[in-house]
């Protein structure tokens, strides 16, 4: 985690240039080569640039590069759109003065909104700690009340990973997800201290954090394993509400899955789960969730 305060710039070149191959590059793949991907001078003969100011960027002696320099090394490096606007990120980035944690807080209209929609859906931070839910929710997966971290969920709960049929591309997206959503803000508390615990606790998290992936994990379709109704195929929603995402799961009307969820929506009603699990309005310290 050190080198990604010291030089994420740095870091996010070398970690993007050792996935482009020279068959990708257009360049003959040769003999004894002792790097998996490119290497550094033939970045810099791509790009155009001299080898020496490749190498001062990768070694943070040189922040200010142009867009243009950008832009070169971002084709080279076969970065897409949301990635060559991550690498912009980087390089724009500026140090700050460490700031105080701003404790995330659910507004109250979202609390009303949870209890009344029909459908699965919770409140999740920056961090994708779960900060609010309905009972629906709660039923599909008890990890999605307030107090649980969804990537951790993933990585180092046996039940989570086997309640997402495909795991392995789950946790790939949401690691690339996370990233995403650290941005420049890298000496965050709450990502520092969730990165240091994946990175001491998941081999995953370590393997996939070292590729530097950056993604989207907007919305989409999934499907899952329930312990009771079995599968079920879903669409998932993130709608942005102040610094917050409003997550919604549901199916399609009719469905199969469909009745599944309304199956799960009348156990819980019969089981008297209560009102929909929330955080209180009063900021609540949500370090190490589970």
């Amino acid at each position: 985690m050190s080198d990604d305060r010291a030089n994420p710039l740095g870091d996010y070149l070398r970690a993007r240039r050792a996935l482009v191959t020279p068959e990708q590059a257009g360049l003959p793949a040769g003999a004894n080569r002792r790097v998996p991907g490119l290497r550094r001078e033939e970045v810099a003969m791509l790009a155009g640039i001299s080898a020496d100011y490749y190498l001062r960027l990768e070694r943070g002696r040189d922040k200010n590069p142009s867009p243009q320099v950008l832009e070169s090394l971002a084709r080279v490096l076969r970065l897409d759109e949301l990635e060559q606007e991550y690498l912009l990120g980087l390089a724009a980035a500026r140090p700050r003065p460490p700031r105080r944690r701003r404790p995330e807080r659910v507004p109250a209209r979202l609390h009303q909104l949870l209890a009344s929609v029909q459908v699965p859906a919770f409140v999740e931070g920056r961090a994708f700690d779960v900060l609010a839910s309905n009972r629906l929710a709660v039923a599909l997966s008890p990890r999605l009340q307030p107090g649980y971290n969804r990537l951790r969920s993933l990585l180092l709960d046996p039940e989570e990973q086997a309640f997402h049929q495909d795991w392995a591309r789950s946790a790939e997206g949401f690691i690339a997800a996370f990233r995403k959503s650290i941005g420049d803000d890298i000496d965050d508390p709450r990502f520092v201290e969730l990165v240091g615990e994946l990175a001491l606790s998941s081999e995953r998290f370590r393997t996939l954090w070292a590729r530097h992936d950056v993604r989207g994990l907007d919305g989409g379709t999934t499907t899952v394993n329930h312990p009771v109704v079995g599968e079920l195929h879903l669409h998932r929603d993130k709608l942005p509400v102040d610094d917050l995402l409003l997550v919604l799961y549901y199916a399609d009307q009719g469905s199969e899955s469909d009745e599944k969820l309304r199956l799960l929506a009348s156990m819980a009603e019969t089981a008297h789960l209560g009102a929909p699990v929330a955080l209180a309005e009063e900021p609540t310290d949500i370090a190490g969730p589970r």
